[in-house]
């Protein structure tokens, strides 16, 4: 079974607030990955929340296959959301494919992309790659102790970026979808 973690437990600083909150496009900003791993047909979502979780959950409409779980220790980085996601998993997962909260523009054929090439080659790791920047990530049930040995604020993305030949990356020709950093990035996703 192929899972899917969404990381929505930040604090939002540079946002200046909850920003899982920020209705785009109609829905809450942490909808969007909610639904891309829903419409790309997963076997499970977990919602990993932390910050203002009461809010974000009650903001949430979850489909059958997902459930939400709390991490304490967001305010220590990402990196114990990640683990807090892995730990969560059902044991009969392969792999986990890995969106952040504030992406809306990752589809479901981008995790669907994701879990094919897994099951194609069962690589410790796929990496989207779009053009000149790193996207979503899947990874492997043989590479979570590398994941749930990182510290601080950083994800998967440490660890991929210091060891390559790890990953299979799929390259596509389109521009990065928009990161909900700041206020004014609203506008654009």
């Amino acid at each position: 079974m192929i899972s899917a973690i969404v990381l929505a437990a930040g604090e939002g600083t540079r946002f200046g607030g909850t920003k899982q909150l920020e209705v785009v496009r109609g829905a809450p900003l942490v909808q969007h990955a909610v639904d891309a791993a829903a419409r790309a047909g997963v076997g499970e979502i977990v919602v990993v929340l932390g910050h203002d979780a009461e809010r974000v959950r009650e903001a949430l409409v979850l489909p059958p296959t997902a459930r939400v779980i709390v991490n304490e220790r967001y305010d220590e980085g990402q990196s114990t959301s990640l683990a807090a996601g892995l730990h969560a998993l059902d044991e009969a997962s392969e792999a986990a494919v890995v969106l952040l909260a504030d992406q809306p523009g990752i589809s479901a054929e981008h995790v669907r992309a994701l879990a094919e090439a897994f099951a194609l080659g069962r690589p410790a790791a796929v990496r989207l790659r779009f053009r000149g920047k790193p996207g979503p990530a899947l990874l492997s049930r043989q590479i979570w102790p590398e994941m749930l040995a990182l510290e601080g604020d950083v994800g998967a993305r440490a660890l991929l970026d210091t060891h390559p030949e790890l990953v299979e990356e799929i390259r596509l020709d389109e521009d990065a979808p928009i990161d909900v950093d700041r206020r004014e990035d609203l506008g654009r996703a």
